[in-house]
Parts: structure tokens; sequence; C-alpha cells
């Protein structure tokens, strides 16, 4: 196996970004100029499309780089960054995506090494067997299969060598990477997410913690007929080693060859779990992409990876309901009004109320109108896009100055990340149902919805 290329040193990290943000910088400011010539639509068009070519490069660049680099990589890539066509958004995903299945392990040996220090004694006294094959790589740390001196069979995650290193430099180079951001995005309040990202990124290279999150989890889970987490082995888990059950189960590629049948009960679970997570527990969790759910053979889906995780602040999401509610009735007013208190609208804010419902009620058409069941498939994305390109002047300039706060920033990757996903597997459900039930609080609809109420009434209502 070849040794993994990316690079450690602060020296090294430091030049590769600076270089993407001199290159980068370079590209908008040239377009800016050009623009001079341009009409207002043909200045709109060409600027969202600058703004996609220069995201597009930084998140494939960073894609490569491991630690936190590629952590922000990946969340630039699934939220709702402003100015950016969703056909351009999708192919961003899917470059992203791509790098991560891609992305070179680490050699086996460096992993022994740092097992046997996290636990004091040789990797050989701890497991009976341990697969030197990973099975899967991501930004911060790989898997291994294994079996335990006892017998159970195990997933053991383990930290890169090093790479707290690489994140400790990543995040205090990411001040180099905000002008960028702020010129291709202007009403992207960049100081919030650089915040928001330090602590959510800081947290995902404590393993104890993740353990503790996915315990939390798995507790809000326990016994679910549709979903269950895997559990932590604490006596094996660290800092930089966390162990779980292990789940033989099929992949999100083998989801998507299922028959028609099959892929809507797997979407709508997948859209359950991660919006009840939300709604019931108060956890937004930021990391819900395709490698992390199986399917296992009892017909449940099975939910890995919970590093990087948020609470809620309480009443937050009662007011994302608020929206929801405001724009099923047609509310213009409300919507605003939610909009600016949650944080979405920088002061001041231009734009009129019907403008702005209008690119919501768009955006979130998939789930908000007739006629449902609805089929999502890879081309729904681009057909609400088409829908916002024809709104008339002034949409592109809005969500250009739209937004993220950083209390939200994790539940909008959600939320996109669940779409995509359901979007894939072309899953067809009655998203209303599902949107009424877990964002407005209403009582279930379908039948798996139905199911779960009276799970969670075993459980005393929680």
């Amino acid at each position: 196996m070849a040794d993994d290329p990316t690079p450690t040193s602060r020296l090294n990290r430091t030049a590769r970004l600076g270089g993407l943000v001199a290159g980068q910088g370079a590209r908008v400011a040239g377009g800016r100029i050009m623009d001079r010539a341009r009409n207002e639509d043909g200045r709109d068009r060409a600027q969202r499309k600058r703004t996609a070519a220069v995201v597009e490069q930084i998140v494939v660049q960073l894609g490569q780089m491991k630690g936190a680099a590629m952590k922000l990589g990946q969340v630039l890539s699934t939220i709702d960054l402003p100015g950016l066509e969703p056909e351009d958004a999708e192919r961003i995903k899917t470059r992203l995506a791509d790098l991560r299945d891609q992305a070179p392990k680490v050699p086996f040996a460096r992993l022994e090494k740092l097992m046997a220090a996290e636990w004091g004694q040789p990797v050989g006294r701890v497991l009976a067997d341990i697969d030197p094959d990973a099975v899967a790589a991501a930004s911060i740390g790989q898997v291994h299969r294994a079996t335990t001196r006892d017998g159970a069979d195990v997933a053991i995650k383990v930290q890169y060598p090093g790479i707290a290193e690489a994140v400790d430099s990543d995040l205090r180079n990411l001040r180099l990477l905000l002008p960028l951001l702020r010129r291709v995005a202007p009403g992207l309040d960049t100081a919030a997410l650089a915040d928001e990202l330090r602590d959510r990124v800081s947290e995902e290279l404590d393993y104890e913690l993740e353990a503790q999150h996915t315990r939390r989890v798995a507790r809000g889970w326990r016994d679910h007929p549709h979903a269950f987490v895997p559990a932590v082995l604490t006596d094996l888990s660290t800092r930089r080693v966390l162990v779980t059950e292990f789940v033989d189960g099929a992949s999100f590629a083998a989801a998507k060859a299922a028959p028609d049948a099959e892929r809507d009960r797997i979407g709508e679970i997948v859209h359950r779990f991660y919006f009840d997570t939300a709604r019931r527990l108060g956890l937004a969790l930021g990391d819900p992409h395709p490698g992390n759910f199986l399917l296992a053979g009892d017909g449940r889906v099975a939910f890995l990876d919970f590093g990087m995780l948020r609470a809620m602040a309480p009443g937050y999401l009662d007011r994302e309901g608020d929206l929801y509610r405001g724009l099923r009735a047609g509310d213009r007013a409300e919507v605003r009004a939610v909009m600016d208190e949650l944080g979405y609208l920088p002061a001041p804010w231009p734009f009129d109320d019907e403008l702005l419902f209008d690119y919501l009620w768009i955006t979130g058409s998939w789930m908000l109108e007739d006629p449902q069941p609805r089929r999502l498939s890879g081309e729904t994305g681009f057909e609400m896009m088409d829908r916002v390109t024809r709104m008339g002047d002034g949409w592109g300039q809005m969500i250009r100055a739209f937004s993220v706060p950083r209390e939200a920033l994790l539940l909008r990757r959600m939320e996109n990340m669940v779409f995509s996903a359901c979007a894939d597997l072309r899953a067809a459900c009655d998203w209303r149902a599902l949107g009424d039930e877990l964002v407005a609080g209403e009582p279930a609809r379908t039948p798996l919805g139905r199911e779960h109420a009276a799970w969670v009434q075993t459980r005393g209502g929680r």
C-alpha cells in the first residue's frame, strides 16, 4: 500500500492554502473587471458561475489534504453557499465524494504503533485478529475490522498519526481563506462559519467525545424497529482509537440497485433518522453522507459516525418549524420575520418579501407541493433551479446576500446531504407528511411514521 502523501507540516499546509487563496482571488478580481462590460443579467450569471468555479477549486484542493482542510471542503460543498446554483453545487458534491472515496489510506504499520501506544500494550494482546486493509478512510482517521480476545466482531477507527498537528495548522490558517469566501459570498458571516468549524472539527479529534456522542444517539434510538446505532466498546476506546460493534451490512451502492419499494423505505428511514434526531433529541448530525449508513440483515438501517454533532439551543427548532408553517400557509410576513430572527438576513435587507418567499418555496417544493408522494431523482435539484432562474430580477443578488447563521450550519448541511442521498436513491415518499411531522411537529401520517410514533410512546414520548 502506498504511503499517504498528505502534508502534515504547518509550512507545507500553509503554502498550499496560500497558493489556493492567491490563485482564486486573482480569478475573482479578473472576473469583476470583465463584469463592467456586461449587462445586468450577464453580470449576474457570470458572478454565479465564478462563485461556483472558485468554490469548486477550494473544495477540490482542500479535499485532497485530509485534516481540517478536508473537513472544511466537505462542509462548504454541502451547505447552501449564497450564489451557488444547484447544478454547480451537485457537481461539487460529486467531485468531493470522488475524492473521499479515492483517499489514500495510511499504512497499517503506522496505525498499529498508535494503537499500541493508546492501549499501553501490543495490539496482539488486545485483539485476536485485525484486518490490515482498511474498510473505510476519512478526513481524520480510517477504519479496520477486527476481533477482540473475547470474540466480539468490531470496527476500529484509528486517528491518523500526526493529524492533530495538521488540524491545528489548518485551523490557524483558516483566516487566510475567509477574505476569499467573503468576496464570493458577501452576505456570508465568515467569522461565525470559522468559529463553528473550529469548534466542531476540534471536537472530532477527540474520539472519547465521539464515543459519548455515539452512546447518546444510540440511547435515543434503542430498540427502534427501523434504525439502530452500533454499540461503543468503552473499555477499548481512547482519545485516538474508537471501537464499536461491527455492522456487516450492505452499502449505499447496493441500496441504489434495490427495487422501488425497498429504496422508498430506506429513503424514509434515512430522512426520519436525521430529522427526528434533530427534533426529538435536539442534535444536528453533521456528517450524513452515504458511507455512514448500512443496510443490516434484519431490515433496519445502521447509522455510523457521530464525530460532528451540535446540540441545538432550546426553542431553535421550534422557530424552524414556524418557518415551515409560514411557507405552507403562504404567510410572506411570517417567513420574512422568522428568517430575520434566525439570522439569515443580514441588515440592511433590501429585497421584498415576495421574492424571498418565492425562492424558499421553490427550493422546498419537493416537500411542500403536490403531488405527493413524490419520487426524487438527480433531476429534482435541476428542475427547482430552472424555476428559480425564471423568478425575475433580483434573485441572484438576493441569494448572494444570504448568511448562514452559526447555529444552523450543521443543520443546513444535514438537510442538504439527506436530500441528496434520497435523490440519489431515487426514493419516493410523502415528503410533505414527513415535513409536517418532523419539522412542524404534527402527528405522523405515513405507515413508518405511525410505527415510529408507537415506539416513541413505549419510551414515554421521548
